[in-house]
Protein backbone atom coordinates (compact mmCIF):
# COMPACT_ATOMS: atom_id res chain seq x y z
CA UNK A 1 0.00 0.00 0.00
CA UNK A 2 1.50 3.44 -0.62
CA UNK A 3 2.42 5.79 1.83
CA UNK A 4 0.32 8.48 3.02
CA UNK A 5 2.62 11.78 3.66
CA UNK A 6 1.71 13.83 6.51
CA UNK A 7 2.26 17.60 5.24
CA UNK A 8 1.90 21.02 6.75
CA UNK A 9 -1.68 22.42 6.82
CA UNK A 10 -2.90 25.90 7.61
CA UNK A 11 -4.24 26.29 11.28
CA UNK A 12 -7.50 26.87 9.25
CA UNK A 13 -7.20 23.33 7.62
CA UNK A 14 -8.22 20.20 10.11
CA UNK A 15 -5.43 17.52 9.14
CA UNK A 16 -7.00 14.44 7.25
CA UNK A 17 -8.75 11.95 9.23
CA UNK A 18 -8.35 13.98 12.39
CA UNK A 19 -12.28 13.28 13.18
CA UNK A 20 -14.28 10.22 12.90
CA UNK A 21 -15.88 9.60 9.33
CA UNK A 22 -19.39 10.23 10.64
CA UNK A 23 -18.15 13.49 12.71
CA UNK A 24 -21.73 15.32 11.71
CA UNK A 25 -23.30 12.65 13.74
CA UNK A 26 -20.72 11.83 16.27
CA UNK A 27 -20.98 12.77 20.35
CA UNK A 28 -17.16 14.06 21.00
CA UNK A 29 -15.00 15.13 23.90
CA UNK A 30 -12.10 16.13 25.29
CA UNK A 31 -10.47 18.29 27.49
CA UNK A 32 -8.34 21.79 26.61
CA UNK A 33 -6.21 23.91 27.54
CA UNK A 34 -6.32 27.81 27.28
CA UNK A 35 -3.57 29.07 29.36
CA UNK A 36 -6.22 32.38 29.92
CA UNK A 37 -8.01 29.45 31.97
CA UNK A 38 -5.74 28.80 34.51
CA UNK A 39 -6.93 25.21 34.24
CA UNK A 40 -8.63 22.33 31.55
CA UNK A 41 -11.95 22.93 30.10
CA UNK A 42 -14.60 20.05 29.09
CA UNK A 43 -15.18 20.64 24.81
CA UNK A 44 -17.39 19.00 22.57
CA UNK A 45 -16.84 18.95 18.62
CA UNK A 46 -19.55 20.89 16.88
CA UNK A 47 -18.47 21.52 13.00
CA UNK A 48 -15.09 23.08 12.84
CA UNK A 49 -15.17 24.27 16.36
CA UNK A 50 -14.75 23.44 19.83
CA UNK A 51 -17.52 24.10 21.89
CA UNK A 52 -17.15 25.02 26.28
CA UNK A 53 -19.14 22.03 28.16
CA UNK A 54 -17.40 22.63 31.56
CA UNK A 55 -20.38 23.27 33.16
CA UNK A 56 -21.63 19.48 32.70
CA UNK A 57 -18.66 18.47 34.60
CA UNK A 58 -16.09 20.30 35.38
CA UNK A 59 -14.04 16.74 34.75
CA UNK A 60 -14.26 14.24 32.21
CA UNK A 61 -14.86 11.68 35.21
CA UNK A 62 -17.99 13.40 36.30
CA UNK A 63 -19.60 14.09 32.97
CA UNK A 64 -18.93 9.96 32.67
CA UNK A 65 -20.80 9.30 35.73
CA UNK A 66 -24.06 10.25 34.10
CA UNK A 67 -26.14 7.57 32.99
CA UNK A 68 -26.72 9.26 29.75
CA UNK A 69 -23.47 11.88 29.08
CA UNK A 70 -24.24 11.82 25.83
CA UNK A 71 -27.58 13.50 26.09
CA UNK A 72 -26.34 15.65 28.20
CA UNK A 73 -23.60 16.71 25.79
CA UNK A 74 -26.09 16.81 22.59
CA UNK A 75 -28.43 19.21 24.62
CA UNK A 76 -25.46 21.59 26.23
CA UNK A 77 -26.14 25.09 24.56
CA UNK A 78 -23.73 26.88 22.49
CA UNK A 79 -20.91 28.61 24.94
CA UNK A 80 -17.65 30.12 24.23
CA UNK A 81 -15.51 28.38 21.55
CA UNK A 82 -12.18 27.88 20.21
CA UNK A 83 -11.63 27.22 15.77
CA UNK A 84 -10.42 23.66 15.83
CA UNK A 85 -8.17 23.75 13.51
CA UNK A 86 -6.19 26.25 15.07
CA UNK A 87 -6.11 24.28 18.40
CA UNK A 88 -4.65 21.38 16.88
CA UNK A 89 -2.03 23.30 14.93
CA UNK A 90 -1.11 24.86 18.40
CA UNK A 91 -1.10 21.40 19.97
CA UNK A 92 1.25 19.77 17.31
CA UNK A 93 3.59 23.14 17.50
CA UNK A 94 3.94 22.61 21.59
CA UNK A 95 2.49 25.99 21.73
CA UNK A 96 1.97 27.03 25.53
CA UNK A 97 0.78 30.40 24.85
CA UNK A 98 -2.28 29.02 22.74
CA UNK A 99 -5.15 26.71 23.84
CA UNK A 100 -4.61 23.26 22.99
CA UNK A 101 -5.70 19.83 23.14
CA UNK A 102 -4.99 17.45 26.10
CA UNK A 103 -5.39 13.76 26.80
CA UNK A 104 -9.26 13.78 26.85
CA UNK A 105 -9.27 11.57 30.36
CA UNK A 106 -8.69 13.07 33.78
CA UNK A 107 -9.41 11.16 36.54
CA UNK A 108 -9.92 7.52 35.39
CA UNK A 109 -7.07 5.17 36.12
CA UNK A 110 -4.91 3.96 33.29
CA UNK A 111 -5.32 0.31 32.98
CA UNK A 112 -4.58 -2.11 30.31
CA UNK A 113 -5.34 -5.72 29.25
CA UNK A 114 -2.24 -7.61 27.88
CA UNK A 115 -1.70 -10.37 26.01
CA UNK A 116 -5.17 -10.58 24.08
CA UNK A 117 -4.52 -11.43 20.96
CA UNK A 118 -2.47 -14.76 19.81
CA UNK A 119 -0.42 -12.98 17.21
CA UNK A 120 1.36 -10.60 19.96
CA UNK A 121 0.94 -13.13 23.04
CA UNK A 122 3.43 -15.22 20.63
CA UNK A 123 5.64 -12.45 20.45
CA UNK A 124 5.54 -11.97 24.43
CA UNK A 125 6.78 -15.68 24.99
CA UNK A 126 9.59 -14.87 22.23
CA UNK A 127 10.66 -11.50 24.14
CA UNK A 128 10.89 -13.83 27.20
CA UNK A 129 12.98 -16.96 25.43
CA UNK A 130 15.38 -14.26 24.07
CA UNK A 131 15.78 -12.50 27.54
CA UNK A 132 14.93 -9.10 25.53
CA UNK A 133 17.74 -9.29 23.09
CA UNK A 134 16.17 -8.57 19.69
CA UNK A 135 19.09 -10.85 17.90
CA UNK A 136 18.05 -13.92 19.32
CA UNK A 137 14.36 -13.10 18.38
CA UNK A 138 13.94 -14.71 14.35
CA UNK A 139 15.38 -17.81 15.50
CA UNK A 140 12.88 -18.50 17.97
CA UNK A 141 10.21 -17.27 16.48
CA UNK A 142 10.80 -20.27 13.97
CA UNK A 143 11.44 -23.19 16.15
CA UNK A 144 8.09 -21.67 18.51
CA UNK A 145 5.71 -21.32 15.50
CA UNK A 146 7.07 -24.76 13.85
CA UNK A 147 5.51 -27.00 17.09
CA UNK A 148 2.12 -24.27 17.89
CA UNK A 149 1.47 -23.79 14.64
CA UNK A 150 -2.11 -22.48 14.66
CA UNK A 151 -3.34 -23.57 17.62
CA UNK A 152 -2.78 -20.79 19.66
CA UNK A 153 -5.51 -19.77 17.23
CA UNK A 154 -8.32 -22.21 17.49
CA UNK A 155 -9.32 -21.65 21.65
CA UNK A 156 -10.99 -18.86 22.83
CA UNK A 157 -9.24 -17.26 26.35
CA UNK A 158 -10.24 -19.35 29.65
CA UNK A 159 -12.60 -21.81 27.50
CA UNK A 160 -11.58 -25.83 28.47
CA UNK A 161 -9.88 -26.35 25.32
CA UNK A 162 -7.73 -23.03 26.06
CA UNK A 163 -6.95 -25.35 29.58
CA UNK A 164 -6.49 -28.29 28.11
CA UNK A 165 -3.80 -26.72 25.75
CA UNK A 166 -2.21 -24.98 28.64
CA UNK A 167 -1.68 -28.30 29.84
CA UNK A 168 -0.44 -29.58 26.31
CA UNK A 169 2.50 -26.71 26.48
CA UNK A 170 3.22 -27.55 29.84
CA UNK A 171 3.85 -31.28 29.01
CA UNK A 172 6.18 -29.71 25.92
CA UNK A 173 8.15 -27.69 27.78
CA UNK A 174 6.60 -24.58 26.16
CA UNK A 175 4.57 -23.04 28.83
CA UNK A 176 4.95 -19.62 29.82
CA UNK A 177 3.61 -16.98 31.87
CA UNK A 178 2.17 -15.34 28.85
CA UNK A 179 0.10 -18.00 27.40
CA UNK A 180 -1.29 -18.60 30.51
CA UNK A 181 -2.71 -15.10 30.69
CA UNK A 182 -3.39 -15.25 27.00
CA UNK A 183 -5.30 -18.58 27.26
CA UNK A 184 -5.95 -18.98 30.82
CA UNK A 185 -9.37 -17.62 32.49
CA UNK A 186 -7.46 -14.83 34.12
CA UNK A 187 -6.67 -11.77 32.04
CA UNK A 188 -3.46 -9.52 32.40
CA UNK A 189 -5.24 -6.62 33.82
CA UNK A 190 -2.25 -4.23 35.01
CA UNK A 191 -1.91 -0.32 35.44
CA UNK A 192 -0.33 1.50 32.11
CA UNK A 193 0.30 4.95 34.42
CA UNK A 194 -0.99 7.49 37.43
CA UNK A 195 -4.27 9.25 36.99
CA UNK A 196 -3.12 12.63 34.49
CA UNK A 197 -0.30 11.26 33.44
CA UNK A 198 -1.63 10.31 29.53
CA UNK A 199 -0.65 12.40 26.43
CA UNK A 200 -3.01 13.74 24.18
CA UNK A 201 -3.03 14.00 20.16
CA UNK A 202 0.02 16.12 18.48
CA UNK A 203 1.86 15.82 21.71
CA UNK A 204 5.57 14.33 21.86
CA UNK A 205 4.93 10.75 23.13
CA UNK A 206 8.10 9.25 24.86
CA UNK A 207 10.27 6.01 24.60
CA UNK A 208 12.67 5.43 27.54
CA UNK A 209 16.09 6.12 26.33
CA UNK A 210 17.35 2.70 27.99
CA UNK A 211 15.35 0.39 25.26
CA UNK A 212 16.91 -0.03 22.22
CA UNK A 213 13.86 -2.59 20.80
CA UNK A 214 10.28 -1.21 21.42
CA UNK A 215 7.01 -0.27 19.25
CA UNK A 216 3.96 1.61 19.41
CA UNK A 217 1.40 -0.63 19.97
CA UNK A 218 -2.01 0.89 18.71
CA UNK A 219 -5.12 0.00 20.88
CA UNK A 220 -9.09 0.68 20.97
CA UNK A 221 -9.32 1.84 24.45
CA UNK A 222 -12.75 2.15 26.29
CA UNK A 223 -13.92 4.51 28.66
CA UNK A 224 -15.35 2.86 31.62
CA UNK A 225 -17.21 4.65 34.53
CA UNK A 226 -17.66 3.23 37.89
CA UNK A 227 -20.17 1.00 37.68
CA UNK A 228 -18.41 -0.89 35.09
CA UNK A 229 -20.86 0.61 32.30
CA UNK A 230 -18.87 1.26 29.07
CA UNK A 231 -19.20 5.17 28.41
CA UNK A 232 -16.63 6.39 25.94
CA UNK A 233 -14.32 4.55 23.35
CA UNK A 234 -11.25 6.23 22.19
CA UNK A 235 -7.87 5.16 20.35
CA UNK A 236 -4.54 4.90 22.49
CA UNK A 237 -0.82 4.38 21.89
CA UNK A 238 0.48 1.66 24.39
CA UNK A 239 4.52 2.24 23.54
CA UNK A 240 6.40 -1.04 24.90
CA UNK A 241 9.25 -1.41 25.72
CA UNK A 242 10.50 -4.93 24.09
CA UNK A 243 14.13 -5.87 26.01
CA UNK A 244 12.88 -4.59 29.44
CA UNK A 245 9.99 -6.67 29.49
CA UNK A 246 11.56 -9.26 27.81
CA UNK A 247 14.28 -9.69 30.61
CA UNK A 248 11.64 -9.97 33.00
CA UNK A 249 8.03 -10.14 33.40
CA UNK A 250 8.73 -8.01 36.59
CA UNK A 251 10.06 -5.26 35.35
CA UNK A 252 6.76 -4.20 33.47
CA UNK A 253 6.18 -0.96 35.40
CA UNK A 254 9.47 -0.36 34.02
CA UNK A 255 8.44 -1.01 30.89
CA UNK A 256 5.44 0.25 30.60
CA UNK A 257 5.09 3.35 32.73
CA UNK A 258 7.28 6.01 31.48
CA UNK A 259 6.76 9.97 31.36
CA UNK A 260 4.72 10.50 28.17
CA UNK A 261 4.61 6.91 27.35
CA UNK A 262 0.71 7.12 26.86
CA UNK A 263 -1.19 8.05 24.69
CA UNK A 264 -5.09 8.99 24.15
CA UNK A 265 -7.73 10.66 21.59
CA UNK A 266 -8.19 12.48 20.31
CA UNK A 267 -11.31 12.30 21.66
CA UNK A 268 -13.83 10.06 23.34
CA UNK A 269 -16.42 9.04 21.50
CA UNK A 270 -19.77 8.73 23.86
CA UNK A 271 -21.54 5.68 24.16
CA UNK A 272 -25.15 7.15 21.91
CA UNK A 273 -27.46 8.26 19.28
CA UNK A 274 -26.93 4.68 18.00
CA UNK A 275 -22.85 4.77 19.02
CA UNK A 276 -22.39 1.68 20.74
CA UNK A 277 -19.76 -0.85 21.82
CA UNK A 278 -20.68 -3.06 19.28
CA UNK A 279 -20.45 -0.20 16.74
CA UNK A 280 -16.42 -0.95 17.38
CA UNK A 281 -16.29 -4.65 18.23
CA UNK A 282 -15.29 -5.70 14.39
CA UNK A 283 -13.67 -2.45 13.94
CA UNK A 284 -9.89 -2.33 12.42
CA UNK A 285 -7.07 0.03 14.11
CA UNK A 286 -4.99 0.85 11.97
CA UNK A 287 -1.39 1.74 12.19
CA UNK A 288 0.97 3.95 10.41
CA UNK A 289 5.00 5.05 11.33
CA UNK A 290 6.52 7.13 8.93
CA UNK A 291 10.41 7.60 10.40
CA UNK A 292 13.04 10.42 9.04
CA UNK A 293 14.81 7.55 7.64
CA UNK A 294 12.36 6.83 5.04
CA UNK A 295 10.71 4.04 6.87
CA UNK A 296 7.08 3.60 6.66
CA UNK A 297 5.54 1.03 8.33
CA UNK A 298 1.72 0.01 8.01
CA UNK A 299 -0.26 -2.67 9.98
CA UNK A 300 -2.99 -3.12 11.53
CA UNK A 301 -5.17 -4.78 14.53
CA UNK A 302 -8.73 -6.14 13.51
CA UNK A 303 -10.75 -6.43 16.91
CA UNK A 304 -12.70 -9.26 15.60
CA UNK A 305 -9.71 -11.77 16.62
CA UNK A 306 -8.95 -10.92 20.03
CA UNK A 307 -9.30 -13.33 22.54
CA UNK A 308 -11.76 -12.47 25.22
CA UNK A 309 -15.14 -10.00 24.78
CA UNK A 310 -14.50 -6.29 25.53
CA UNK A 311 -16.80 -6.96 28.24
CA UNK A 312 -15.09 -9.80 29.97
CA UNK A 313 -12.25 -7.54 29.70
CA UNK A 314 -14.11 -4.88 31.65
CA UNK A 315 -15.86 -7.57 34.01
CA UNK A 316 -12.49 -8.57 35.33
CA UNK A 317 -11.57 -4.87 35.53
CA UNK A 318 -14.05 -3.45 37.55
CA UNK A 319 -15.70 -5.46 39.80
CA UNK A 320 -15.84 -6.42 43.64
CA UNK A 321 -12.67 -7.01 44.25
CA UNK A 322 -11.27 -3.38 42.23
CA UNK A 323 -13.08 -0.19 42.50
CA UNK A 324 -12.74 2.41 40.78
CA UNK A 325 -14.87 5.31 41.99
CA UNK A 326 -13.68 8.27 39.61
CA UNK A 327 -13.75 5.56 36.32
CA UNK A 328 -11.26 3.33 34.48
CA UNK A 329 -9.69 3.59 30.72
CA UNK A 330 -8.80 0.50 29.71
CA UNK A 331 -6.23 -0.85 26.94
CA UNK A 332 -7.65 -3.39 25.06
CA UNK A 333 -4.88 -4.82 23.84
CA UNK A 334 -2.94 -5.04 20.55
CA UNK A 335 -2.31 -7.61 17.51
CA UNK A 336 0.30 -5.64 16.31
CA UNK A 337 3.94 -6.49 17.04
CA UNK A 338 6.32 -6.01 14.31
CA UNK A 339 9.59 -8.15 13.02
CA UNK A 340 11.08 -6.63 10.56
CA UNK A 341 14.63 -5.01 10.71
CA UNK A 342 14.75 -1.46 10.36
CA UNK A 343 18.51 -1.51 10.97
CA UNK A 344 21.10 -4.39 10.79
CA UNK A 345 19.53 -8.05 10.00
CA UNK A 346 18.26 -9.77 13.16
CA UNK A 347 17.72 -6.03 14.95
CA UNK A 348 13.68 -6.21 14.61
CA UNK A 349 11.79 -2.90 14.58
CA UNK A 350 12.55 -0.11 16.83
CA UNK A 351 11.40 3.12 17.22
CA UNK A 352 13.97 6.44 16.40
CA UNK A 353 13.10 9.90 17.51
CA UNK A 354 10.92 11.70 15.52
CA UNK A 355 9.11 8.97 14.36
CA UNK A 356 5.40 10.34 13.74
CA UNK A 357 2.89 7.75 14.57
CA UNK A 358 -0.30 7.54 13.44
CA UNK A 359 -3.31 5.58 15.23
CA UNK A 360 -6.87 5.72 13.38
CA UNK A 361 -10.31 3.91 12.86
CA UNK A 362 -13.12 5.37 11.12
CA UNK A 363 -15.18 5.87 13.65
CA UNK A 364 -13.13 7.44 16.21
CA UNK A 365 -10.65 9.31 14.14
CA UNK A 366 -6.38 9.98 14.31
CA UNK A 367 -4.24 9.79 16.98
CA UNK A 368 -1.16 11.33 16.20
CA UNK A 369 1.87 11.64 18.01
CA UNK A 370 5.61 12.27 17.55
CA UNK A 371 8.18 9.77 19.40
CA UNK A 372 10.98 11.58 21.64
CA UNK A 373 12.36 9.75 24.69
CA UNK A 374 10.86 10.02 27.79
CA UNK A 375 13.67 11.34 29.18
CA UNK A 376 13.42 14.86 26.40
CA UNK A 377 9.59 14.81 26.58
CA UNK A 378 7.88 17.70 28.31
CA UNK A 379 7.81 16.54 32.11
CA UNK A 380 4.72 15.71 33.61
CA UNK A 381 3.95 18.48 36.04
CA UNK A 382 0.28 19.00 36.51
CA UNK A 383 -1.40 16.30 39.17
CA UNK A 384 -4.20 15.71 40.70
CA UNK A 385 -3.73 18.48 43.50
CA UNK A 386 -2.78 21.00 40.65
CA UNK A 387 -6.11 20.25 38.57
CA UNK A 388 -8.11 20.68 41.80
CA UNK A 389 -6.22 23.66 43.06
CA UNK A 390 -7.45 24.93 39.14
CA UNK A 391 -11.10 23.71 39.43
CA UNK A 392 -11.21 25.86 43.03
CA UNK A 393 -10.08 28.95 41.16
CA UNK A 394 -11.81 29.29 38.67
CA UNK A 395 -14.90 28.25 40.77
CA UNK A 396 -16.06 25.12 39.78
CA UNK A 397 -16.23 22.72 42.30
CA UNK A 398 -19.64 23.72 43.46
CA UNK A 399 -21.16 23.12 39.87
CA UNK A 400 -19.78 19.41 40.30
CA UNK A 401 -23.41 17.61 39.22
CA UNK A 402 -25.06 14.64 40.96
CA UNK A 403 -25.43 11.66 38.34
Amino acid sequence: MASREIASTPAEVLPAGVLPTDADAALLVGRLLDPADGGPSLVTVRGDVLVDVTALGPTVSDLLEHPDAAARVRGAADGRSWPLGEVLAATAAGDADRARLLAPVDLQVLKAAGVTFADSMMERVIEERAGGVAASADEIRARIGARLGTRLETVRAGSPEAVELLAWLREQGLWSQYLEVGLGPDAEIFTKGPVLSAVGYGARIGVAEVSEWNNPEPELVLVVASDGRIAGVTLGNDVNLRDVEGRSALLLPQAKDNNASTALGPFVRLVGDGFTVDSVRDATIALAVRGDDGIVLRDSSDMARISRPLETLVAQAVNRRHQYPDGVVLFTGTLFAPTADRGAPGSGFTHREGDVVEISTPLLGTLRNTVTTSEQAPPWEAGIRDLYAGLARRGLLRAAPTP
